[in-house]
C-alpha cells in the first residue's frame, strides 16, 4: 500500500510540475485583408503584430497568402492570371523580409504568409521567422485547390518540415499546413511523425461547425496542438481556433476582425504526449503501403480547369 502511495503521488507531482511552466501565448491574426494591395497589407500586419506583442504573444500568425489577401481569381485566361502572378513577392525580398525584422525588434515569432515568386508559377507560402528574426522553416502548400482558378495557378509544394522555435517559454518543435491540407489526415500525420508539438495552420475559407471539429480531430489523433487562423466576416467568416494536444479548446474567435490568444502549456503537452495513446504511441506503418497506391477510383475522378482533361493529382 505504501509503495503504491509513493507511485501515486510521484505522479501527481511530476504532473504539477510539468503544468507549472509559463504558457506559450500564440496569437492568430484574424485581419481583414485589402486583395491584391501587398504594402497595404504589410502595413496592416505590422499593426496586428505589435498589438500581441503588447499583449505578449510569443507567435503570431497570419491568414492564408495574406500578401495578396487570398486574392480571388476570375477564370484561368492569360489576363486574369499574369497581373495576378506578378504581385507574388521574393522570400528573400521586401516584404518577407520586413517581418523578419519585425520579428527581432518585437522579441516575437510570426508566421509570414505570402504568394511566394517561383519558377513557372508561384507558390502558396508560409515562412516562421523566430524572434531573433532567423528562418526557422518554409513550407509551401502541398494540397492546393485544384479546382479554384487562383491556387490552380500556383506550383504545389512538395514536402513538409518541422523545425524547432527558440520561444521566452523555451525550445518548441513547430510544423505548418495551410487550410486545404487540414482536409488530409496526412498533412498533420506526417508532422507528426516529424516531431511536430504543435501545428500552425493559415486559412483562407469558411469555417461550418464540420471543418471545425475535423480539425480538431487532427489534435486528438496526432496529440499535437492545432492553431488556425481564418480571415474575417465577410471576407471569409473568422472562427480562428485552437485545441491543445488533448483536443481540448484553447479557444475560438467570433465572425470579426480580431486577435484571438491561445496559451499552450507546452509542460502539459509533453506531459500528455509521454502517456497517451494516440499520436505515434500504436502506429503500424509498416501494414500502410496501400495508403501510398494510386487507386484510381473512378468516382473520385474529375476533370482539370487546365485542358478539360482528367485530373492527375501526380501531375501536380
Amino acid at each position: 500500500m505504501k509503495k503504491r502511495f509513493s507511485i501515486v503521488m510521484i505522479f501527481l507531482v511530476s504532473a504539477f510540475a510539468a503544468r507549472s511552466q509559463e504558457p506559450l501565448v500564440v496569437g492568430l491574426l484574424q485581419m481583414m485583408p485589402v486583395p491584391g494591395d501587398a504594402q497595404a497589407n504589410l502595413e496592416k500586419a505590422d499593426l496586428f503584430c505589435r498589438k500581441a506583442a503588447e499583449n505578449g504573444a510569443d507567435i503570431v500568425l497570419m491568414p492564408e497568402m495574406w500578401s495578396n489577401g487570398y486574392q480571388w481569381l476570375p477564370s484561368l485566361e492569360r489576363a486574369d492570371v499574369e497581373p495576378w502572378k506578378a504581385n507574388a513577392v521574393a522570400k528573400d525580398g521586401p516584404w518577407v523580409q520586413h517581418f523578419s525584422k519585425l520579428a527581432k525588434e518585437l522579441d516575437m515569432a510570426i508566421g509570414v504568409t505570402y504568394l511566394e515568386k517561383w519558377d513557372v508559377a508561384p507558390r502558396n507560402t508560409i515562412t516562421l521567422f523566430d524572434r531573433h528574426g532567423k528562418e526557422v522553416l518554409t513550407y509551401a502548400k502541398v494540397h492546393t485547390v485544384d479546382f479554384a482558378p487562383n491556387e490552380r495557378s500556383t506550383t504545389p509544394g512538395s514536402e513538409w518540415f518541422v523545425g524547432s522555435l527558440d520561444t521566452k517559454k523555451g525550445p518548441v518543435d513547430v510544423g505548418a499546413m495551410i487550410c486545404y491540407d487540414r482536409e488530409f489526415p496526412e498533412s498533420a500525420r506526417i508532422l507528426m511523425a516529424k516531431g511536430a508539438e504543435i501545428i500552425l495552420t493559415p486559412n483562407a475559407c469558411t469555417l461550418p461547425d464540420l471543418r471545425i471539429d475535423q480539425f480538431r480531430i487532427r489534435a486528438l489523433e496526432n496529440s499535437t496542438a492545432m492553431l488556425m487562423t481564418n480571415y474575417p466576416q465577410p471576407y471569409m467568416n473568422g472562427r480562428s481556433v485552437a485545441f491543445d494536444a488533448a483536443a481540448e479548446p484553447l479557444g475560438e474567435a467570433g465572425p470579426e476582425e480580431t486577435i484571438l490568444y491561445a496559451n499552450v502549456d507546452l509542460g502539459g503537452l509533453r506531459f500528455y504526449r509521454e502517456r497517451t495513446i494516440w499520436g505515434d504511441s500504436y502506429r503500424r506503418p509498416h501494414r500502410y503501403d496501400d495508403l501510398m497506391k494510386e487507386n484510381g477510383i473512378e468516382e473520385f475522378s474529375r476533370k482539370d480547369l487546365q485542358g478539360g482533361g482528367d485530373y492527375d493529382p501526380s501531375s501536380r
